[in-house]
């Protein structure tokens, strides 16, 4: 493992930071022409982080938690997590900007460079095509990609209930994600491009990831730490 600097983004988050929807909007307008969806990154990265939220009841307080694994033993070789507050309010579509800063704290923590990161989220599979796998992957130019739970947007038909079997996610005749099926006979995730990473070879990462469970390791190792961070900041007061 290649150990790294801190990781700073390369384009200014807190520099007018949105403050309306109207403002978000427009920064996912100006900012989804740098997506790379063709696929500059690694083919077998050496590291893989997982990035997940956890929220305090009253939605006043957040911990941001990531974790980077090894992707062939799957142990967790780097940690970190960020508590604070949520950088925007709740609404549908630009999660992103209440959960960015928090993140990029959290990536800034790290000792060991990932050099692939997994999104608990979408990427292209977004109503403007700028999930938060896309605006991490732009933000700190490296490889992202979403792996959602449930969609966001889309349709589709199938798949196969074997472990493996996918179908196109169609969101207004465009392919935007591939919906997967970890598990034999086990609901599918919603896997979209976030940055520098083809379709394929996003899928190809996500099976790799999940041997034993539906959801990624990098998911389930960075919701247990932000969940974790988050019980205790809670338990010492730190929600008011």
């Amino acid at each position: 493992m290649r150990e790294s600097e801190s990781i700073k983004p390369v384009l200014d988050v807190d520099e007018g930071w949105p403050r309306t929807a109207a403002e978000a909007v427009a920064v996912q307008e100006r900012l989804r022409p740098l997506v790379d969806l063709v696929g500059s990154g690694p083919r077998r990265p050496a590291t893989v982080a997982g990035l997940d939220v956890a929220y305090a009841e009253r939605g006043d307080l957040l911990a941001a938690a990531v974790t980077v694994l090894d992707p062939v033993t799957l142990a967790v070789v780097d940690r970190a997590v960020h508590v604070g507050e949520p950088a925007f309010g709740y609404v549908p579509g630009l999660f992103a900007f209440r959960e960015l800063p928090a993140l990029l704290a959290a990536l800034d923590g790290l000792s060991v460079q990932p050099e692939l990161l997994v999104c608990d989220g979408h990427g292209l599979a977004h109503p403007r095509r700028f999930g938060l796998a896309c605006h991490l992957g732009v933000v700190t130019g490296l490889p992202a990609i979403g792996v959602g739970k449930t969609p966001l947007v889309g349709e589709w038909t199938g798949p196969a209930w074997e472990r493996g079997a996918s179908a196109p996610l169609v969101d207004g005749g465009e392919t935007v994600g591939r919906v997967l099926r970890t598990r034999d006979g086990v609901r599918p995730v919603f896997v979209s491009v976030g940055h520098r990473m083809a379709l394929d070879d996003a899928v190809d990462e996500v099976l790799a990831l999940t041997p034993r469970h539906r959801l990624p390791e990098t998911t389930r190792t960075a919701d247990r730490l932000c969940r974790d961070a988050l019980a205790v900041a809670v338990g010492s007061g730190r929600v008011a």
